[in-house]
């Protein structure tokens, strides 16, 4: 279940961001230790996370995700291993959140995409899924809330 889109325009956003591609079938298996290796990174230069995690994926995921897993932080942080500096840029972006654990986003993406085109917003082809309230801090799936993005293209 989604709730219904909205246009919004986002700020710039200080990231910390570790690059991952992974065939889709070995996501459940990766995801944890992508976000645990880059937020130990981020500890490591004592820098403060100030938001949830989330994901930017270049394109839907199909075969792989090709993606960076991301965390918003109070300053920039350095290089070090995989771990990259970086800014969700502003945009201008379609919105929704949707409500449930992770086996119901593919239809939540079939959902909000639908919406998008019998709307005729344009949008571009990489994904920004923010995991608002997730496993880290709360048991009840049904409870869980994902925040979907997709940029509005300028089509």
């Amino acid at each position: 279940m989604i709730d219904t889109p909205q246009i919004v325009t986002t700020q710039p956003l200080t990231i910390a961001k570790l690059y991952a591609k992974i065939p889709t079938s070995a996501i459940r298996q990766e995801m944890g230790k992508l976000i645990q290796e880059l937020i130990q990174s981020v500890r490591a230069q004592n820098v403060e996370i100030t938001g949830p995690w989330f994901t930017h994926h270049f394109q839907r995921p199909a075969e792989f995700f090709d993606f960076e897993v991301c965390i918003p932080v109070a300053s920039e942080v350095k290089a070090n291993g995989r771990m990259e500096p970086g800014v969700w840029p502003a945009m201008k972006a379609v919105r929704t959140i949707y409500h449930g654990g992770y086996e119901g986003l593919p239809s939540a993406w079939g959902e909000f995409v639908a919406w998008t085109k019998s709307n005729d917003v344009n949008i571009t082809e990489e994904i920004w899924e923010r995991y608002l309230i997730n496993p880290d801090s709360e048991k009840d799936s049904s409870k869980w809330k994902t925040e979907l993005n997709r940029q509005i293209s300028g089509k």
